[in-house]
Formats: C-alpha cells, structure tokens, sequence
C-alpha cells in the first residue's frame, strides 16, 4: 500500500466521523487537529475505525505520530505492509 492510498483511508476514516467536515483541502503537512473541528473523541474514533476496519493496532504512545496526514503514512503505511503479509 502506498503512502498515497493510507492519506485516503485516513481521510476515508474522517469523513465517516465528522461528515460535516470540508476534506477538499485538507494540508498534508500541517496538524489534522489544526484544520478540522476534531476533538480527543473524534481522534479515537479514528484509531478505533483503523483497528475495526483494517486491523490496525496503534498503542496510545504511538497517538502523536498520527498528527497529519504526512506522518499518518509514514507511520501507517509499514504498518499495512505488516497485515497484508
């Protein structure tokens, strides 16, 4: 899976929890949390949906390397090598 398609998921993910939300500009490189009303919730919420609908652990020391999109597939992307092995 490439970096690309693991943004799309993330962004996938937040479209299903904040339906409210503009992902049309969404910076890759700049905090999610600085650009969309999500909230601590909102955030588990998206670590949640990544376990249930890819089998994705992420432990809660690991939260702060989902920040942006940017570090979301840096961080998820090796992890989706792993469970599709």
């Amino acid at each position: 899976m490439t970096a690309d398609q693991v943004k799309k998921i993330i962004l996938d993910i937040i479209g299903e929890i904040a339906p409210d939300e503009d992902l049309s500009d969404v910076k890759p490189d700049v905090r999610l949390r600085d650009q969309l009303d999500l909230d601590s919730m909102d955030f588990l919420d998206i670590v949640m949906e990544l376990r249930k609908q890819h089998g994705i652990e992420v432990p809660e020391a690991d939260y702060p390397k989902l920040a942006s999109l940017d570090s979301c597939a840096e961080y998820l992307t090796p992890k989706f090598a792993e469970s599709a092995a």
